[in-house]
């Protein structure tokens, strides 16, 4: 099969095609012939030499995709050879084929096409796991996403208001933040001419975020903390500033803030499973009903993948990237 590997730590450029042996799936996993795959900045960071995959993982790039599940490993009856799916990857995304655990696919939502299909795992397990399960956003809450034009503040933005939420958001130019008005954001904020804080407590009547969601880091933690109500939730899922911040302790107290935090990656098989439990009970009707949608800033063919990263690191794009790989991406 044709894959698209990492040659050495580097730039984009370092992504080339190669050939490799079609895996075969083990116990409880499943072989899926991969139609589209989801670019993400895990892969980009990945591909850089800063986040090596879990032991046991594929070396190649790809989190997520969509496709056909071709070939069924020992212990799987949820699925079988032919049905269209779109899963959650341990790695391996960026080829023709790619084992992953029966338990992290979900049935591509009705009236949907494979290349939409693939857009979603990534950032609805992180969304909803992370701003649902553990975040406990709830209907009339005040929610917060910085970097909405992003897979996730996409993501984030139209699930938080399909649940009934507030939303605000954060965007690094006036066209991303009407982006984000156009998707359900109630106030979107050109973060580099104007202060998020003043302008979520203003929103709030003074009260601030009940929930945010922060992939930024260092100097936004201290602006977070007073951006959030009392008993306000900051939820961290990356750092792409900085992962050492100041801190308040005393804010932190006397406001009886809750910090938390998570990767997707790490966690074990049966918590993905979890995760997959709930948003196919809860999640996938809205998107099978056209209530909510993957946003697409762009698509590439698989062999030209360092374009594509090339794409997302210039941070212009808007929703996700994907690589067609092969068969119907309708």
């Amino acid at each position: 099969m044709t894959v698209v590997e990492i040659r050495k730590p580097g730039g984009p450029d370092v992504l080339v095609p190669a050939q490799r042996p079609v895996p075969v799936p083990g116990l409880g996993e499943i072989l899926i012939r991969v139609a589209a795959a989801g670019v993400n900045r895990p892969d980009a960071l990945q591909r850089a030499g800063r986040y090596a995959p879990p032991p046991g993982a594929s070396d190649l790039p790809g989190l997520e995709c969509s496709g056909q599940v071709v070939a069924i490993g020992p212990g799987v009856s949820r699925w079988k050879a032919g049905d269209a799916v779109c899963a959650l990857l341990p790695g391996g995304g960026y080829a023709e084929y790619v084992t992953t655990p029966a338990d992290h696919a979900l049935a591509v939502p009705a009236g949907m096409g494979l290349v939409a299909a693939a857009a979603l795992p990534e950032t609805f397990f992180t969304v909803w796991s992370n701003v649902f399960m553990r975040g406990g956003l709830l209907a009339g809450e005040a929610f917060l996403v910085h970097g909405g034009s992003s897979g996730i503040g996409t993501t984030a933005i139209r699930l938080a208001r399909a649940f009934g939420a507030r939303v605000f958001t954060t965007a690094g130019s006036d066209e991303k933040c009407a982006v984000c008005r156009n998707l359900g954001a109630e106030l979107a904020v050109n973060y580099r001419t104007t202060d998020f804080v003043k302008t979520v407590k203003a929103a709030t009547d003074g009260r601030g975020a009940d929930l945010i969601l922060d992939m930024v880091g260092g100097s936004y933690m201290p602006r977070n903390i007073k951006a959030l109500a009392m008993d306000g939730r900051l939820v961290q899922i990356a750092v792409l500033e900085a992962p050492v911040a100041e801190l308040n302790l005393a804010a932190l107290m006397m406001r009886r803030l809750t910090l938390t935090g998570s990767t997707l990656r790490p966690q074990s098989v049966a918590a993905k499973a979890a995760i997959a439990d709930d948003l196919r009970t809860r999640v996938w009707p809205l998107l099978a009903a056209g209530r909510i949608a993957p946003v697409i800033d762009s698509t590439f063919p698989l062999a030209e993948a360092a374009a594509a990263h090339r794409r997302m690191e210039t941070s212009r794009h808007i929703g996700k990237i994907v690589l067609t790989v092969s068969g119907r991406q309708a």
